[in-house]
């Protein structure tokens, strides 16, 4: 059976979200924000959490770790290269790492620019992606650590995957990654659409994540470089495909 899948608001903008195998109960979390909309969460549910999947060291990540690891003993799995800087890890993992939660096979995916450090999760047989601040909803992370280079090629991996995996990222900046899309490709029918859809669901105080992966390659720019349409957008007809990905981010960083 698909893991369940519940997306956790948590903090301002952030979100957490639980996996939960129902043919064991092992339930994991990715991203630990805060620990009460978590705990309240698995409550509701009646789940046990038996894992806490960390994506990067930022805080709004990783601050309620120790608190929700004394409270329910699970295990703290995370990036081997950042473990200097994230909560005690209990497995250390890489880009060849595999790991499962209950029966559900996850691979790891290194997805450096927003952090170094920075990895995704991929569990194929649920068409479940968490990417963070990698991929996010109709935009990506700012470089804060990584290049634009390091940032495009993380972008390139899990653009190849299945096109109905839902990416599940980890903020509420969807309308405003949407409003700068829309300044780049004010004429793509699909992007428009999902601006109102965007707009219809937080009116009601929903979440707009997760989203298809083919979403994604409809409508957010990042994924989007290598397209003579957007290349001519920021001046760039005859630019590489990272050059116009930078551009691309620069001009996020200022909008």
């Amino acid at each position: 059976m698909p893991l369940e899948l519940v997306t956790v608001p948590c903090l301002q903008d952030n979100y957490a979200y639980l996996i939960h195998d129902p043919d064991t109960g092992h339930t994991a979390v990715i991203d630990v924000p805060e620990p009460g909309p978590i705990l309240a969460a698995l409550e509701a549910h009646q789940w046990r959490l038996t894992d806490i999947l960390i994506t990067h060291h930022h805080d709004d990540h990783i601050q309620g770790v120790d608190t929700l690891r004394t409270r329910t003993g699970a295990m703290v799995l995370g990036a081997a290269a950042d473990a200097h800087r994230l909560p005690r890890l209990d497995l250390a993992l890489t880009e060849a790492s595999s790991f499962s939660v209950g029966n559900a096979f996850a691979r790891v995916i290194d997805v450096p620019g927003h952090t170094l450090g920075h990895i995704a999760y991929h569990f194929p047989q649920s068409k479940l992606a968490f990417t963070a601040d990698s991929l996010m909803a109709g935009g990506c992370g700012r470089l804060f650590e990584g290049t634009a280079r390091e940032m495009h090629a993380s972008l390139q991996k899990l653009a190849a995957l299945p096109p109905e995996t839902l990416i599940c990222s980890g903020h509420e900046y969807t309308a405003s990654n949407l409003r700068f899309a829309a300044t780049l490709e004010p004429g793509n029918s699909r992007l428009i659409s999902r601006i109102a859809w965007v707009a219809e669901r937080r009116a009601k105080g929903l979440p707009t994540v997760p989203v298809p992966l083919e979403e994604e390659l409809a409508t957010n720019p990042y994924l989007r470089a290598h397209l003579p349409a957007l290349k001519t957008a920021v001046g760039l007809p005859d630019a590489d495909d990272v050059t116009v990905f930078a551009e691309i981010r620069a001009r996020k960083d200022k909008f």
